[in-house]
């Protein structure tokens, strides 16, 4: 019973001792780091120019407005692999289109409307006013959210350097901290952070015939965009000597 009764009393012991341990590690350690935010921004040159080619047909049969889709898509996507562009299909949709007859008062069955979407970038603008040149006045074929933007190989650098900035920034505001305590700051701990950009500038063109967008103002040397705005913010902690 005795032995019992000190082994008990060791246990509490020892796990006092774990607490105050742990209480004075923490309290060390939050005396030997600081908590910082850090803020970055900047732009960056938008490098690439898009536009969405749509093909939309429409009959009362299914397989006919498929077919007659899928072939003249087939046509753009053969054109567009003898040029340097980028290209992937955004959509393909085949339903049942209906519209409301006031005069019947009811919902009437215009067909089966196929829709398939292909988006198209390129380096140059000029290769895009080709694009929409070859299928101005084009049946089914239609044009939409012309745009420019940054690529991700221009935006990466810019948004790593960015990066960089927002962590010196969180060091200088964590040396200001620190040396009004008379303490010096270290070496950095751990840090997250948030990015934001604004890349797309898009000009909406929504169902628009190839031809239309064509002779549109704003195309070419009509279309200035601005740079992509680009926003960092970091939290930062630095240990303090």
């Amino acid at each position: 019973m005795k032995k019992t009764l000190i082994w008990v009393a060791s246990v509490i012991g020892l796990a006092a001792v774990l607490t105050l341990g742990l209480e004075y590690f923490t309290k060390f350690n939050s005396q030997r780091t600081i908590a910082v935010s850090g803020e970055c921004l900047t732009s960056a040159p938008k490098d690439r120019t898009a536009i969405t080619l749509r093909v939309q047909t429409l009959d009362k049969n299914a397989a006919v407005s498929m077919k007659r889709a899928s072939t003249k898509i087939s046509e753009i996507t053969t054109f567009l692999k003898t040029v340097d562009v980028e290209m992937q299909t955004t959509r393909f949709d085949s339903f049942t289109k209906t519209e409301w007859d006031n005069t019947a008062n009811k919902s009437i069955d215009l067909g089966i409307e196929t829709d398939i979407a292909v988006e198209v970038s390129a380096k140059k603008i000029e290769v895009i006013e080709a694009i929409l040149t070859k299928f101005a006045g084009v049946t089914d074929v239609y044009s939409e959210n012309l745009r420019m933007f940054t690529s991700a190989e221009s935006m990466k650098p810019i948004m790593e350097k960015c990066l960089g900035t927002a962590i010196e920034n969180a060091r200088t505001r964590a040396n200001a901290i620190a040396a009004a305590d008379g303490k010096k700051v270290g070496k950095l701990i751990s840090a997250n952070y948030m990015q934001q950009t604004g890349n797309d500038d898009i000009r909406p063109m929504n169902f628009l015939s190839a031809k239309a967008v064509s002779a549109r103002s704003d195309i070419g040397g009509g279309l200035v965009s601005k740079d992509t705005e680009v926003s960092v913010s970091i939290g930062a902690i630095f240990e303090i000597k």
